[in-house]
């Protein structure tokens, strides 16, 4: 028991505490709360992976919220995506709830504000209102609409929510106290005149709550027992528990908020307007292109629930802002596929080569393991011939002692196949390559058990036999930035930061096994790294992405 104890992390130490004080497990409730204003990141996944997780050990209801309060940002389509990121990440929610099912209650509690004289219609201009706001260190000054009379407050706010005032003439605020060293204590704005179409209202409301009216009332009313959320909403945690205070009485279960610390990821941004900016100015073909850090992007690129769930895990939870290196994320990946990826060859920089004293109509099926990791991935037949296809890279004329792979005069091993030695080659006439001739030992093929094929030789290269091969569109992603921390840099645009080789598209060559692969099938292309189909491949032509390669590329660089 004390060993687990100190396993826990400071959110779950919170809650054991809670436990052993006035909360009782059947209590505990928790909640996602996303505002539909664009696609959910990995930096949202592990807030997702906490709130869900905590539902999983204390086993508790887990509602999803959506946060819906600003109709000028928010779309049906964002609603949408988010309920297949959250299923497709593996969890499920108690109850779908909005905000904006508690619009009437919301207004309800604002009239009763009024009317105990804690808040009050103000007819300032929004930067009138922000100037009286002082500073951190200088009190700020009372609106001249303060004192209004409870009646022209009400009168105003029902004008404001019927419609009949125009947009920015008037807003509601709390009245607090100016002088707070808290600025956000200092009067905030409750409600806002917006005559915008809700995608869930309509026009049935004409004034739309702030976040710190809407959140903490929403997590009373479904009857959270702890709202977590980021660091940056620390200094709103006294301005929620105030208006807690307001609409509840002591007897009341109220909601607890707490903080922890965002994970920032390296060669990443997460802010949501600037990855609107990224599809909107078309830099990345959409929210789910696979260079983005969406968690569409990621599934589209070939993320598997089970490796963002793991490094969520692997990060924890930390009260202090840092970055994370991608190469952790990368790496969760490639310890997953490497359990579950079939193993098939692609040659993506093809040069030809051809084996001299092969039959030259000769054709035969080899055997190829499809996962050393899976003892029941079974084995497949492959095609080989005469002609194949290699990688360019694989080969050179002339190299040192340390180049492994082909070279005149040198053998190495084809993949499940026979050892070749390279005798001479052809070329155009620029001097490039067009060909390799190479004889092959026909007495040295893989598996066969004859004293030829335990012969060893340094190399072994992955090809694709040249008549059998599928053409294929081959999508090499990287990371979308070469910097670490592309908008750390306040004085320059983080678009000035855009790796230009984040994407590179080719084509390749395939064995002929690949020819029925689906979108999202997986796969390791041997030697190269990890693919994935992607949605726009079709029968005619098939279109993988590139997940990530088989080793850190960055490593060096950074």
């Amino acid at each position: 028991m004390a060993e687990e104890k100190r396993s826990l992390n400071f959110i779950e130490q919170i809650i054991e505490d809670d436990l052993k004080n006035d909360y009782k497990k059947e209590e505990l409730q928790f909640r996602f709360p996303p505002e539909p204003n664009g696609y959910l990141h990995i930096g949202h996944a592990s807030s997702i992976c906490l709130n869900f997780g905590l539902g999983e050990k204390y086993q508790a209801p887990v509602n999803l919220r959506f946060d819906d309060t600003n109709p000028i940002k928010e779309e049906q389509e964002y609603v949408d995506a988010i309920k297949r990121d959250v299923e497709w990440l593996g969890f499920k929610w108690a109850k779908e709830c909005y905000a904006s099912d508690y619009f009437q209650q919301l207004y309800d509690w604002a009239v009763m504000l009024i009317e105990s004289g804690d808040a009050y219609v103000d007819s300032q201009p929004s930067a009138a209102i922000a100037e009286q706001k002082g500073t951190p260190t200088q009190p700020g000054t009372n609106s001249p609409f303060r004192d209004r009379s409870v009646e022209e407050n009400l009168k105003l706010f029902r004008k404001m929510k019927d419609g009949e005032t125009q947009e920015g003439e008037h807003v509601l605020r709390a009245k607090i106290d100016m002088a707070s060293k808290n600025m956000l204590m200092r009067d905030p704005v409750m409600y806002r005149t917006l005559h915008r179409k809700h995608h869930r209202t309509g026009n049935d409301w004409m004034i739309y709550p702030l976040y710190d009216w809407a959140h903490g009332q929403s997590d009373y009313i479904e009857s959270v027992s702890h709202s977590f959320c980021t660091l940056e909403f620390l200094p709103h945690r006294e301005l929620y528990n105030w208006f807690l205070e307001k609409i509840s009485s002591e007897e009341d279960f109220r909601p607890k908020q707490r903080e922890f610390a965002r994970r920032n990821l390296s060669h990443t941004i997460v802010s949501k307007r600037k990855l609107l900016h990224l599809v909107e100015k078309g830099i990345v073909n959409s929210w789910d292109d696979p260079r983005m850090p969406t968690i569409s992007g990621l599934r589209r690129r070939g993320y598997t629930p089970e490796s963002i769930r793991k490094f969520a895990e692997t990060i924890g939870i930390a009260k202090r802002e840092n970055i994370i290196d991608v190469s952790l994320l990368e790496f969760c990946i490639r310890e997953d596929l490497n359990k579950t990826a079939p193993r098939v060859m692609a040659v993506l920089d093809p040069v030809k080569l051809v084996i001299t004293n092969y039959p030259e109509d000769g054709e035969e099926w080899l055997e190829a393991e499809n996962n050393p990791e899976d003892e029941n991935a079974g084995s497949r037949e492959i095609p080989f011939s005469r002609e194949l296809y290699i990688e360019q890279e694989d080969f050179k004329e002339e190299a040192n002692r340390k180049f492994f792979r082909l070279t005149l005069g040198k053998e190495v091993r084809l993949k499940n196949a026979y050892i070749i030695k390279a005798e001479e080659v052809i070329k155009d006439e620029q001097g490039n390559i067009k060909e390799i001739h190479c004889t092959y030992d026909p007495k040295s093929r893989s598996g066969s058990g004859t004293e030829e094929s335990m012969r060893k030789v340094k190399g072994t290269l992955h090809w694709v036999s040249a008549k059998h091969a599928v053409e294929a569109e081959v999508r090499l992603y990287d990371r979308l930035f070469s910097v670490e921390s592309p908008d750390a840099d306040k004085e320059k645009d983080f678009l000035e930061f855009l790796n230009p080789d984040s994407l590179k598209v080719i084509n390749a060559f395939i064995e002929p096994g690949l020819k029925d692969a689906r979108p999202m099938d997986q796969f390791q292309f041997q030697r190269l790294g990890y693919f994935n189909v992607d949605k726009e491949s079709t029968e005619e032509r098939l279109v993988f992405n590139r997940t990530v390669s088989l080793r850190d590329s960055w490593a060096g660089k950074n």
